[in-house]
């Protein structure tokens, strides 16, 4: 059974522990999950119907706190299609298709000085959002919450570096010029 990334991230919160929607986004916002899931809040119900009428998750019949909300959790073929989904997220490499690859492909079309004007905004943006999640990482939180927030930052500390040595050979190649 193919779960969406979106579908496996909120099956694997309810497999956790049972939650209704709100509780979903307040865990999705505390832990930064936006920044590499694709889930508004408006989708979150929307994805729990989907998932309840594939008979992956239930309403729990727990109390939920404040207004009349459903909580849901993982019926047993929820748990196992989430750890089958995880385990092939896992192992599977898949392809990226980052625009800027795209951009690079076609760079011979933008003037020199744009180019390493676009370039230094794209090492400033790589500086912010590294400052940013290191800023977000929790030293307490679970093993695999710090798993999520080092591979991110070690992907950024990656494209940081290739595109420092990236810059310093199209400035030798302007010299040279």
């Amino acid at each position: 059974m193919d779960l969406t990334a979106a579908e496996l991230t909120l099956l694997g919160l309810l497999a956790e522990q049972p939650r209704h929607g709100y509780q979903l986004e307040e865990v999705i916002t505390a832990r930064g999950m936006r920044e590499w899931t694709e889930i508004g809040f408006s989708s979150i119900y929307y994805l729990l119907t989907k998932l309840r009428d594939r008979g992956l998750i239930a309403e729990t019949g727990e109390p939920a706190r404040g207004k009349a909300r459903k909580v849901f959790g993982p019926t047993p073929d929820g748990f196992r299609a989430c750890a089958a989904a995880a385990e092939e997220a896992i192992g599977t490499l898949r392809p990226v298709f980052p625009p800027v690859l795209v951009g690079l492909a076609n760079q011979s079309m933008i003037p020199p000085e744009r180019l390493h004007a676009a370039l230094a905004r794209r090492a400033e943006a790589l500086a912010d959002k590294i400052a940013e999640i290191r800023a977000a990482a929790r030293p307490e939180a679970p093993p695999f919450v710090r798993a999520i927030f080092d591979y991110s930052l070690t992907q950024l500390e990656a494209e940081q570096k290739w595109l420092a040595a990236y810059r310093g050979e199209l400035d030798a190649v302007r010299r040279e010029a």
